[in-house]
């Protein structure tokens, strides 16, 4: 047996390592079949010129681990029933059945949610190689060393905490961290006991849907706007109520005539979701009204307010008026990596007790580890620098696309400025359709979004979405050069 057993003495791995796995190895593969006596300690330590104890060592792991059996008096022997075979499950030859000829039963709502449209369903027919033209942030300019070491940092420092379940609201210095970041940016009115860490902002929807609306009870949607938001509500039984959007975000007024007893508001006041365009000051006190005369809520979704490219940030909804009927939204999803699944909300006082218990039996609370590495990227001043460095970024990025769209697509798409966000409109020429124009784009290996997958309300006019932000920049020549090949 000796001789099948390779050790390297030039390795880093120590010696009992070595041996516990070339046995297991040799067990595994069948060359030590179950029942086999293997060599006492002292004889294989002699004949693998090692210490008793090394092999002793390997012996004891296997022991625990169930690869090997000691019998008393007789010896050490391969177990006739190794780890792996027992944990995995035997399949009985299941019985034929006739073919299902409907789907499964589901509740109602259950129903409503499976017949939803999913948000941007070409994602996966484009090659995951292409980044041209997703939307999100850039992963090409994540800080990944920066984090690995505040990771590594973090984890040498408090691991023993990180692992230890932590209140529902979130790691308390993160909050603190937010709340004092609100303040100044965004000019939100908080204190830390009000700020609740949630898995991104999808996670927020549903919790608000959960709490605040009765199912058939409706909600003010923008008109287009973010499908999966429309999803949440859709689970939580809400009616949609479509409202229009035009240069000064959502029809308020418009939203008064067709329900003017909705429950809860959607918006995305400072930068709206596709278009881009932020809500006038008139708009806002209206909305904030509505929701104090009608005993109404309003859910500001603030989801990529850093990156606004002229002028300064508009101020948030919610700290226009004291005490306003506002639950706010962030995410960090669009500022550093939606792989982290960590977003915020901003809850008045009169529903954190009742948002807590929701999050509770939701998942109890987002990964410790990720919000404590987040609050040292956050107050060692890294946040602040890593938003800077992308403005500028995403600024040159932007000013790329519109560059090359104008050069190789005019007649076919029309491409102007934002002023904010991390994706523009490519407006097709009226009797397109932009679905259409969308799946032919997808077989040339560029990936946009229909703007009417978007809409309740047919346009006269489609467009595409193309993200810029999360695209090299010789991804975006490139990407226009393929998306005037399908345009064609």
């Amino acid at each position: 047996m000796a001789t099948s057993l390779v050790l390297d003495a030039s390795s880093h791995a120590p010696l009992h390592e070595q041996l516990y796995r070339a046995l297991r190895e040799a067990m595994v593969a069948g060359r030590l079949s179950p029942g086999t006596r293997l060599p006492a300690t002292r004889a294989l330590a002699e004949q693998l010129d090692l210490s008793r104890n090394t092999v002793m060592s390997a012996y004891s792991q296997l022991l625990a681990e169930g690869y090997l059996v000691g019998r008393h008096g007789s010896g050490t022997y391969v177990a006739d029933e190794l780890p792996e075979r027992a944990l995995s499950v035997r399949h009985a030859p299941e019985p034929s059945r006739p073919p299902r000829t409907s789907p499964p039963p589901l509740s109602k709502r259950g129903t409503a949610v499976a017949t939803t449209p999913a948000p941007f369903p070409l994602e996966a027919r484009v090659p995951a190689t292409s980044m041209a033209f997703r939307v999100g942030p850039a992963p090409d300019a994540f800080p990944s060393e920066l984090w690995g070491r505040l990771l590594h940092q973090r984890w040498q420092r408090s691991w023993r905490d990180v692992l230890s379940h932590q209140d529902p609201r979130g790691y308390l210095p993160l909050r603190q961290a937010l709340a004092n970041y609100l303040a100044t940016a965004r000019g939100v009115r908080c204190g830390p006991e009000q700020v609740l860490i949630v898995n991104g902002s999808q996670q927020a929807i549903s919790l608000i849907a959960q709490l605040l609306l009765d199912p058939g009870e409706a909600a003010w949607v923008e008109d287009p706007g973010y499908p999966s938001a429309r999803g949440a509500l859709t689970a939580a039984g809400a009616t949609l109520v479509p409202v229009p959007v035009d240069a000064e975000g959502m029809d308020v007024e418009a939203a008064s005539r067709l329900r003017p007893d909705a429950r809860l508001a959607v918006v995305t006041p400072s930068s709206q979701l596709p278009l881009g365009v932020g809500m006038s000051l008139r708009r806002r006190r209206a909305l904030l009204e509505w929701a104090e005369r009608r005993n109404a809520w309003i859910f500001e979704d603030d989801y990529d307010s850093e990156f606004r490219y002229v002028g300064r940030p508009l101020p948030a909804l919610q700290g226009l008026t004291p005490d306003a009927r506002v639950i706010y939204c962030g995410t960090f999803s669009k500022v550093l990596s939606p792989s982290l699944r960590l977003g915020y909300l901003v809850v008045p006082e009169a529903l954190i007790e009742a948002f807590l218990k929701a999050r509770v039996f939701a998942d109890v609370h987002s990964p410790s580890l990720q919000q404590a590495v987040l609050t040292d990227f956050i107050t060692q001043g890294h946040f602040s620098r890593h938003v800077r460095r992308m403005r500028t970024l995403y600024a040159e990025r932007q000013a790329l696309l519109v560059e090359e769209a104008r050069r190789e697509l005019p007649g076919l798409l029309e491409i102007g400025p934002a002023e904010t966000g991390l994706h523009l409109l490519g407006w097709l020429p009226p009797g397109v359709d932009d679905r259409t124009a969308s799946e032919r784009a997808a077989a040339a290996g560029v990936l946009t979004h229909p703007l009417s997958g978007m809409r309740s309300q047919p346009s006269a006019r489609g467009a595409l979405v193309l993200g810029y932000a999360a695209v090299p920049e010789r991804e975006i020549s490139e990407g226009v050069r393929r998306l005037r090949q399908a345009l064609r």
